[in-house]
């Protein structure tokens, strides 16, 4: 158990690098693991005190986890998490133990969707105009779109889930009857302008009200434009030295963004709509909370930031100390889609980092799960890799032929599928197999 001594932290959600700078850090945590994460098996648990809970954003499933370990009357000196639908939890967790976390109030305004542009809005800076869909099983009240096109979305959804473009009102009502009757356990949406061009990521750390770091990447393809083709995710760091004009038109709306929000403490992952044919830049939406997808290995590897150790240090109001230096190049992550059917074989990281150009991996599937095919949102991935290059182009075949190299790796058997094709696909993928005898054919 913790040492008295030392820094108690309570996590929720197993986030790796936060897990790790505790240890090395020499801070105790209390690690709340819902079963979602339990079952992923992803979680590196370098603490020895983990509880395991239903849902690590259920406020109730998180102080019964503490009062059925004992731990409820322990002082803790923070609460934090990287999980985008436990910070509210985490807030009031935080003022029910009388600790430190970013409050109820501010991580409302970086989870509601509606909020959050009616402040960055009221702040003047620019941003999509929204409406609330109180029950999106029933839109009959909506007769018109804020825009030609418009985007529904879960008013405080994440990954892109359950969001789509629609181009008249009865796209909207065609696309809630869907909804209605998949039994979407999503019920509140927000309808918002549909703002094109190219999709701006922001990322950094705020401490005691002033931003001690951030910097800028791009998506290859904006996020929806991916999910509705059914393209992998790519993403680049963008160099402050060779694109000083970006960080230049960035910087008031992404600043003004974090005033207009309240956040003091933390770091932040924020989107941005860039048109680079009238130069419009509109602020999209922000977390709380460290980006997904490879974002910290991204950050980590251009600029030297972790912003896993950053989280951590802010929740325990320690101002981290940050010794950034540019990495000439280019940095950028991808996706490596799997495809439809049971997975049977794969490779490993070891042999996506044998790949040139590429300096990280993670496989993110085991063999045996089933793809059933397309997306459901935009973290759905087989294994990512980080990589760098000379340049965007390069990045971009480094990409593609790491796709296409690992597309040609994967052995994927047929789902759903009779004994007989199956039969007719191991005789195909392996000739050498001997499936029959004298008698079955």
């Amino acid at each position: 158990m913790a040492n008295d001594n030392r820094p108690l932290v309570l996590l929720l959600g197993s986030a790796r690098y936060t897990v790790e700078a505790c240890v090395r850090l020499g801070i105790d945590a209390v690690i709340v693991s819902g079963a979602r994460e339990n079952d992923a098996g992803l979680a590196a648990h370098g603490q020895p005190t983990v509880l395991r809970v239903d849902d690590q954003a259920s406020p109730e499933a998180v102080l019964g986890a503490l009062h059925r370990a004992g731990l409820a009357q322990r002082t803790f000196d923070a609460v934090v998490t990287s999980d985008e639908f436990a910070l509210v939890t985490a807030g009031l967790i935080a003022e029910h133990l009388g600790c430190r976390a970013i409050d109820a109030r501010t991580a409302l305004r970086f989870r509601d969707k509606y909020l959050q542009k009616a402040l960055v809005a009221e702040a003047g800076i620019d941003t999509a105009r929204v409406r609330v869909i109180e029950d999106v099983h029933d839109v009959s009240a909506v007769t018109e779109l804020p825009s030609t096109s418009a985007v529904l979305k879960p008013v405080a959804g994440a990954s892109t889930r359950l969001t789509a473009v629609v181009d008249s009102v009865a796209e909207l009502h065609e696309l809630s009857h869907r909804y209605r009757a998949a039994g979407t356990s999503e019920r509140t949406f927000v309808l918002e302008e549909f703002i094109g061009g190219e999709e701006w990521i922001a990322d950094g750390i705020v401490f005691d009200g002033e931003v001690l770091f951030w910097s800028l990447g791009a998506y290859g393809d904006p996020c929806l434009t991916a999910l509705d083709e059914g393209v992998p995710l790519w993403m680049r760091r963008i160099d402050p030295d060779t694109e000083q004009w970006r960080y230049e038109k960035a910087e008031p709306v992404v600043l003004g963004a974090l005033r207009a929000l309240g956040l003091t403490h933390g770091v932040f992952h924020m989107e941005l709509f860039h048109d680079p044919v009238t130069g419009r830049l509109a602020f999209g939406e922000c977390g709380a909370r460290r980006g997904g997808a490879f974002i910290q290995e991204e950050v980590q590897a251009k600029f030297g930031v972790d912003l896993g150790e950053a989280m951590l240090l802010c929740a325990l109001g320690r101002r981290p100390e940050l010794n950034v230096k540019v990495r000439p190049g280019i940095v950028g992550a991808a996706y490596l889609p799997g495809r439809p059917g049971v997975l049977i074989d794969l490779p490993s990281a070891a042999d996506l980092m044998a790949l040139p150009g590429v300096a990280y991996a993670r496989v993110e599937v085991p063999v045996g799960t089933v793809w059933s095919g397309g997306a459901a949102g935009t973290d759905q991935r087989a294994a990512q890799i980080l990589a760098v290059a000379g340049s965007e182009a390069e990045l971009r075949q480094r990409f593609a032929e790491a796709r296409q190299w690992f597309d040609e790796r994967l052995i994927v058997a047929p789902h759903p599928a009779t004994p007989r094709e199956l039969r007719s696909w191991q005789r195909n993928t392996w000739p050498q197999s001997d499936l029959g005898d004298r008698l079955w054919l």
